[in-house]
């Protein structure tokens, strides 16, 4: 018996010296991989173009559909994760058969700079991948418990999340030389299953309510167009009421989603079929600068900014504009300009030190000018051909000094002193 004491007091002992010992093999003060988090019209275009080919509506339950994606769209989506959400960088490479992943990711609440870095190889073993190797700082994991791990890992990121469910639906997993083809198998219940890991049950009252009051707005305006400050300003008071007891984050986000469905003429209930009993806002026009392109430029792209950070957002508006230059509206400065103001209102409503200043000043009453810099001078309406020929294209030295200005302009607004 005293030696069975000794042993549980020696463990007890050892345990926290364990614990140092593991954090000192696996913790760096530098990152191994530091990269830039990029999106471009192109990466848009492509994962458009995917979209389109796997459009939901058109699929039946069962069908099948095989889905290639590049070296380079991967890396490019994996580093954009990493930064977005564990504000680190990340880097994929394909070899026959094999996914090397490389990542570094700061550790959070923490003030100095630390990182765990992560070296991982997938290798294809037939239809699906398995885990051949996870190397974490100078600490070296079995394959089993790198597996192990990972699947602890997602299931706290998801919650309770049936993620069998989602495993199943991926029927093969092919990797060539800088290449990989994912073949799925669509499920009538994968929306259902995606939707309550989007938007799990707390951000679904989130959003109720502020459909309320988004409906109790609607109702005080008279009819006609209305300025998206009508907006803004009652719903982040409410948000600044709510955020004593939530995060002022989450709160904004959801303000912002809730505007964005409602300024584009959309409805909750497409997204959430259990809004169908919400309370409904009465539709009005809204504008911004006295122009309703502008307003739907500005929220989209707030939103954008907001859930999934201001690369993408950027990217997506400048798609766009692109998109017009090639036989459409043409490109036009003055749009852009409402895309980088709502981008910067996104990224300031989701950014943990600034989105209660932003309650607060929108709560006291901004004006347009608060939010949208003035565009009365920017081109618009160019062809591409005009675009090349003034401006040296999105990659000319006279196209990047008017974005520079653009950028001057917002930095310069009163929500951002």
């Amino acid at each position: 018996m005293r030696f069975f004491f000794k042993l549980i007091f020696l463990l007890i002992l050892l345990a926290p010296l364990a614990l140092i010992g593991a954090a000192f093999l696996t913790v760096d003060i530098q990152p191994t991989v530091s990269r830039a988090a990029e999106v471009t019209p192109a990466s848009i275009e492509r994962a458009k173009h995917i979209l389109d080919q796997n459009d939901p509506r058109k699929l039946k339950s069962g069908a099948r559909r095989t889905v290639s994606i590049s070296q380079g769209d991967l890396d490019l989506a994996a580093n954009y994760l990493a930064h977005q959400y564990a504000r680190g960088s990340a880097r994929v490479a394909l070899k026959n058969r094999a996914v090397e992943i490389s990542a570094s990711l700061r550790l959070p609440l923490i003030p100095i700079g630390l990182y765990l870095n992560f070296d991982t190889l997938l290798v294809q073993d037939r239809s699906q991948l398995r885990w051949e190797q996870l190397r974490i700082g100078r600490l070296s994991l079995p394959p089993q418990l790198a597996s192990w791990l990972a699947s602890r890992a997602l299931a706290l990121a998801f919650g309770a999340v049936d993620l069998n469910s989602f495993a199943q639906v991926m029927k093969q997993v092919s990797v060539e030389q800088r290449r990989v083809a994912l073949t799925y198998e669509w499920q009538t219940d994968l929306p259902d299953k995606l939707r309550a890991v989007l938007l799990p049950p707390d951000e679904q009252v989130r959003l109720r309510v502020y459909q309320k009051r988004l409906a109790e707005v609607t109702q005080a305006l008279k009819s006609g167009n209305v300025s998206i400050i009508e907006f803004l300003a009652p719903l982040f008071k409410l948000a600044a009421g709510r955020s004593s007891q939530n995060p002022a984050a989450a709160e904004n986000r959801a303000a912002i989603f809730v505007l964005m469905i409602y300024i584009n003429g959309g409805s909750l209930d497409k997204i959430l079929p259990d809004a169908r009993s919400w309370t409904r806002p009465s539709q009005r026009g809204v504008t911004l600068s006295k122009r309703d392109d502008f307003a739907k430029h500005f929220i989209v792209s707030a939103a954008l900014a907001a859930n999934a950070g201001g690369p993408l957002a950027n990217a997506v508006g400048l798609y766009k504009e692109i998109a017009d230059s090639r036989g459409g509206s043409g490109f036009s400065f003055n749009d852009i300009a409402a895309d980088r103001a709502g981008t910067r209102f996104g990224e300031y409503a989701a950014n943990r030190a600034s989105a209660k200043p932003l309650q607060q000043k929108l709560a006291a009453g901004l004006s347009e000018k608060g939010i949208m810099p003035d565009t009365a001078d920017l081109p618009e309406d160019m062809q591409e051909t005009e675009l090349e020929r003034v401006f040296g294209g999105v990659d000319g030295p006279e196209y990047k000094m008017m974005m520079a200005e653009i950028e001057r302009r917002i930095a310069a607004l009163p929500l951002y002193r």
